[in-house]
């Protein structure tokens, strides 16, 4: 009877010991929740303020290769996911079109330049045929007044005087034509060069298409990027304005951050971001700066944009596109893709910048025109200078 009551002794300690055991166990929970809440309301109160936001995607641009005169495909250089470098060749089209449009350019070049000679020549020839009309006008006036004189005395008739005058009436005649010939040949090329002449500049015009003509049978990438959106094939005929591949420039990236409305009265052009994607998660943490904030809503831009004026109307809050530059050298180390998800959260404690918008600038570098090059000004020189004399208006 003693062992029997010594064990309910014993077990009602251990249960005692339990219950005490767990009672410390919650009051340490609750302890560790009434410190972390406290903490949390610390950081929240005594902490830098902030927006954030996880409807937030990265943006980039997407330069589009199209074909700028129509052609066949002869060769693809690059293809989908596939790096490239500024002026290397992606699409090669037949050049043999562009190359008889080049000769055919070329030989009318000549030919404008000779015209052009025959030109210069006729003002000289017209020149030399107003010296021969005005001697024989001189001639005939001469031969009318001995005429006129051996009439007088009577060892002329009458009608070899009435031949005689007709003869300068003539002679006239025909050197005032000359003076027009003159004339209308001077008007062609008067004032000008042969390499100023305007048929001249026709043609040299005509050269310099082609040869842009010719320049666009190799599609270059317009800056570095990877390829995508690839749909041309090999050996398609393709006309001018064809979308045939895009070029991303992946260095070059940012990013739309979709924030409520309410979340825009803290935001300004320049406040520091933090950034976090889906891709590397919490272990890689992008830095950037607030670039600008959306004219609108994007409701406000929509195809179909809110009627509000109805009678059955709910309040949205709407969000508003806020664009965040991300640093170039931690796009290199941790590249990115265009539409991965991210998360934004902007640091608002400064309010020094402008709440509206950023100074315009382009996007991306200006390109260079395909107008042929030096080679192209050298070949035109060279045909004028092989068809060409020195003639000249005097």
């Amino acid at each position: 009877m003693n062992a029997h009551t010594q064990i309910q002794k014993d077990e009602t300690v251990e249960r005692q010991q339990a219950l005490r055991t767990r009672k410390r166990g919650f009051l340490m929970l609750g302890a560790a929740v009434l410190i972390a809440g406290a903490a949390y309301g610390g950081y929240e109160l005594l902490g830098p303020s902030s927006e954030t936001t996880d409807d937030a995607y990265v943006a980039g641009d997407v330069v589009a290769i199209t074909a700028r005169e129509p052609g066949t495909v002869l060769a693809i250089n690059a293809d989908n996911t596939e790096s490239v470098k500024q002026g290397q060749t992606l699409i090669e089209f037949d050049p043999a079109t562009a190359d008889a449009q080049m000769a055919s350019a070329e030989a009318n070049l000549a030919r404008a330049v000779r015209s052009v000679r025959s030109d210069f020549s006729k003002v000289d020839e017209t020149g030399a045929e107003i010296l021969q009309a005005e001697a024989e006008l001189a001639r005939a006036r001469n031969d009318l007044a001995r005429r006129r004189a051996a009439a007088a005395e009577g060892a002329v008739s009458g009608e070899e005087v009435a031949h005689a005058a007709d003869s300068v009436r003539t002679a006239a005649a025909a050197l005032t034509l000359a003076r027009s010939r003159q004339a209308q040949a001077r008007s062609t090329v008067e004032g000008t060069r042969v390499e100023t002449n305007p048929d001249v500049l026709a043609a040299v015009a005509a050269v310099r298409r082609a040869a842009i003509v010719q320049r666009h049978m190799h599609l270059v990438a317009p800056l570095d990027g990877v390829v995508a959106q690839r749909t041309v094939q090999l050996g398609q005929q393709v006309n001018a304005g064809t979308p045939l591949m895009a070029v991303v420039p992946l260095e070059r990236l940012w990013i739309d951050a979709n924030f409520r409305e309410t979340q825009l009265a803290e935001l300004r052009v320049g406040q520091p971001v933090e950034v976090e994607t889906d891709i590397y998660g919490g272990s890689v943490t992008y830095h950037g700066k607030v670039l600008g904030l959306g004219a609108g809503s994007g409701s406000a831009f929509a195809l179909l944009p809110p009627q509000n004026a109805s009678g059955n109307w709910i309040k949205i809050v709407q969000r508003v596109p806020v664009r965040i530059a991300l640093d170039p050298k931690e796009l290199r180390a941790n590249p990115l893709r265009i539409g991965v998800s991210a998360k934004v959260t902007v640091d608002t404690s400064d309010h020094r910048g402008v709440p509206v918008a950023r100074v315009a600038a382009p996007p991306v570098p200006r390109q260079a025109s395909q107008d042929g090059g030096p080679r192209v000004e050298a070949r035109i020189a060279s045909i004028i200078a092989a068809n060409s004399g020195r003639a000249s208006v005097r």
